[in-house]
């Protein structure tokens, strides 16, 4: 495949995870970027590679001219408008990259490649998206797949509080995984499991934690790896005591049924944090050269500064998610059209784009560190 000539990024939503993807790729990949939102901050923000406009994505018109003027969009809006940029992205042959973990927008997005003139990736943050792309990688690397077990975690470094928890990213999107039905591979079948089940506790640098069904984490992997593992599942880190918080809020107060009236409470008592770590851990196990055998990988991400403004660890290791997928297509890595799934993209490739250091601990088995587990600093 040959490599493509981009002229300019579209990025919708001027959050700090957009802006943080508007900012990788003027530093990365040194590409003129338009960052477009109803409150797109103040113009004085912008610079030589990043132009801010004000944009109405409700509005199709506006929508279309921005798109038609760009040949790739990167969406960083709230999940329900997922289907709607990618619609009129795949209309004008525009190049559609997304984070969300939605599962029905992933659903109609496929349904949008057939015949469709330009790639449509959604899932390409981290969680749906690079930790899919270190499940494939494990996978390849047993002659027979037993059990494949993904765990990620955005934690607060310092939580107070009862919920042993602070917002890190979108409330929205806390509220959607740990609401809706969650995909699993349970003894070779396909099935759908309930969010905030599969509790389990352990351990990492002698640091206590538990994990439980999200939504939305896998992406696209249990249509792949169906037929080809016994066991598959993800689960979300949080620190103990928070999931039975939750299923007190949720199923006690029924608050599952009220999800605006979960959201204003959730907003009103529980702060955001900018002290983060994220935690990716994935173990794999089954036949290799006719032994049983068990691989796991483990790397914690911190903040870090990109151009001259300090970033936490899931607003890097989300943007860094998708534009390393827009890198490996702009080389000519990806296929040039139609859904891509994040499992696709072979991990050492990801890992050798400009933004792949932030990554950098996942290609490497545990045995080749001095310990176990140790720390990524982005």
């Amino acid at each position: 495949m040959s490599k493509m000539q981009f002229r300019n990024v579209l990025v919708l939503g001027a959050g700090k995870v957009g802006s943080t993807v508007a900012d990788m790729i003027a530093e990365f990949l040194r590409l003129p970027v338009t960052l477009a939102d109803l409150k797109p901050g103040c113009s004085a923000e912008s610079d030589r590679l990043v132009r801010r406009i004000e944009l109405n994505v409700e509005s199709e018109a506006e929508l279309g001219a921005a798109l038609s003027a760009h040949s790739a969009v990167i969406n960083a809006l709230p999940f329900y408008l997922a289907r709607r940029v990618a619609i009129e992205a795949a209309k004008r042959g525009v190049h559609y990259f997304d984070l969300t973990e939605d599962v029905a927008a992933t659903r109609a997005i496929r349904e949008l490649s057939a015949g469709a003139r330009s790639v449509l990736m959604p899932q390409s943050g981290l969680a749906p998206g690079v930790i899919g792309m270190l499940g494939g990688q494990l996978a390849g690397r047993f002659d027979e797949l037993y059990d494949l077990r993904l765990r990620v975690g955005a934690l607060t470094r310092n939580a107070t509080n009862s919920l042993r928890y602070n917002f890190t990213w979108s409330i929205d999107g806390v509220i959607n995984e740990y609401c809706n039905p969650c995909d699993a591979i349970v003894n070779g079948q396909l099935v759908s499991v309930q969010p905030l089940e599969g509790h389990e506790t352990f351990t990492l640098d002698a640091e206590a934690f538990e994990a439980f069904n999200t939504s939305g984490g896998l992406g696209t992997l249990c249509e792949t790896l169906k037929g080809k593992v016994r066991n598959l599942d993800y689960k979300t880190i949080r620190y103990p005591g928070h999931r039975d918080a939750m299923d007190f809020l949720l199923h006690d107060l029924r608050l599952i049924e009220r999800r605006d009236l979960l959201r204003q409470v959730l907003e009103h008592a529980v702060p955001h944090s900018r002290e983060d770590v994220v935690i990716l851990f994935a173990a794999a196990s089954g036949l290799r050269g006719g032994r049983f055998e068990q691989e796991t990988r483990v790397a914690r991400v911190f903040g870090a500064g990109l151009r001259g403004r300090q970033r936490t660890a899931i607003e890097l290791t989300t943007a860094a998610g998708v534009v390393g997928v827009f890198e490996l297509l702009q080389e000519g890595k990806l296929p040039p059209a139609g859904f891509v799934g994040q499992e696709q993209v072979p991990l050492e490739q990801f890992l050798a784009t400009k933004v792949g250091h932030y990554y950098r601990s996942l290609g490497v088995a545990p045995a080749a560190h001095e310990r176990a587990g140790e720390p990524v600093h982005a």
